[in-house]
């Protein structure tokens, strides 16, 4: 399944928080200025291609509603983006937040409570 693009990204934030919307809903929810409708409707029968989102018909309309659900896609991005900018080492991940000062040292720490409680579990 490939990345979806940035305005791909947004509808399905919405859809993930509606569960299901008709395009006119989904609008209603996108911010100022508001793209047209047959724009936001191209793009979620895209995404339908892709295989993001599906559909029940109610004759000539279409409710859409999330064929992967966020928990699915941040696997799948995360993983794409570890493997192509951080060499597929989640530790120059954490080097790179510890670096840019985005993580601190207590949540270090509760990672690496984290991971531990987890390999304790495994045995």
């Amino acid at each position: 399944m490939e990345k979806l693009t940035n305005k791909e990204e947004e509808i399905m934030r919405v859809l993930w928080k509606l569960k299901n919307a008709f395009v006119k809903e989904v609008v209603a929810q996108l911010p100022i200025p508001k793209p047209h409708y047959n724009t936001i409707s191209t793009i979620i029968r895209n995404m339908e291609e892709k295989g993001f989102v599906n559909h029940i018909a109610f004759g000539k309309t279409h409710q859409y509603y999330p064929s992967i659900t966020k928990e699915e896609y941040r696997k799948m991005f995360m993983h794409k983006t570890i493997q192509h900018y951080f060499e597929n080492s989640y530790k120059n991940v954490v080097s790179f937040f510890a670096k840019e000062e985005k993580i601190s040292v207590d949540e270090l720490k509760e990672i690496i409570s984290i991971i531990e409680k987890s390999q304790k579990n495994k045995k």
